[in-house]
């Protein structure tokens, strides 16, 4: 009897062992179809979300990209667009950068730069209003009342009125610097006339004239070079040095 319930509980243990065998079996045999089931399910809901997302948003242009799409959910032909506009806007402030130069540059040869006409226009103002002669046929004893212009116009404005200037170059390259412009006082008017030269290689220009023409008066010369240099060779002649001393 004890030999029979043996048997018949070995049989048991091996019919339990067999069973659990086939269902590990099974259950292996299902895990890579499952495994593959979840991949897939993972990567339609990926799609699908990548396909909502852009069907979302509206589409990138040159003209309505503000950068906040990442470049790698751009489609080509929006990459394009994204190139073209940076592209543009690049060559905007290149653009920009080489016009304010420019307006540099004329700013300061024109009006900041020592050897500008409007510095030499200032600089000739400021010594009529110095010289006694000019105060006393423009403004006698005021000399802050004597103003200067440029050429009439149409404009009623002082400001508009044009300085006339021109700059050229002779055959040898020495730079002229020719400039008239007008005077005016509570006791008269005049015209004012300006020649400078600058020779090759320097920097700063030279009074050749510098005159004042006040109407019934005799021509104010604040600078004359020729006659300087012609008064120096007359009295030249007239006079040597001898042992350290002018004789005439």
């Amino acid at each position: 009897m004890m030999k029979m319930l043996t048997g018949n509980s070995a049989g048991v243990r091996l019919l339990l062992s067999s069973a659990a065998v086939r269902q590990a079996t099974i259950t292996a045999s299902r895990a890579p179809t499952r495994t593959a089931s979840v991949i897939l399910v993972s990567s339609r809901r990926r799609q699908y979300a990548t396909a909502q997302e852009t069907t979302k948003r509206r589409s990138v242009t040159p003209f309505n990209d503000d950068g906040h799409v990442p470049w790698t959910r751009l489609s080509a032909g929006e990459k394009a667009g994204r190139a073209v506009q940076q592209t543009f806007n690049f060559g905007l402030v290149i653009l920009g950068v080489v016009l304010t130069g420019g307006i540099a540059y004329l700013l300061f040869t024109d009006v900041l730069s020592p050897e500008s006409k409007t510095a030499y226009f200032n600089r000739a103002v400021d010594r009529i209003r110095a010289d006694p002669r000019c105060v006393a046929l423009l403004s006698p004893g005021d000399p802050k009342k004597i103003a200067a212009h440029g050429e009439e116009t149409h404009n009623k404005w002082r400001r508009a009125r044009p300085i006339a200037a021109t700059v050229e170059k002779d055959s040898r390259g020495v730079e002229h610097l020719k400039m008239h412009f007008h005077v005016e006082g509570p006791r008269g008017s005049g015209v004012v006339g300006l020649h400078l030269t600058k020779q090759p290689g320097h920097w700063e220009h030279e009074y050749q004239t510098f005159y004042v023409d006040v109407r019934g008066h005799q021509r104010i010369y604040l600078e004359n070079k020729e006659a300087e240099v012609a008064a120096a060779k007359k009295g030249g002649n007239k006079e040597f040095k001898f042992l350290g001393v002018k004789w005439n």
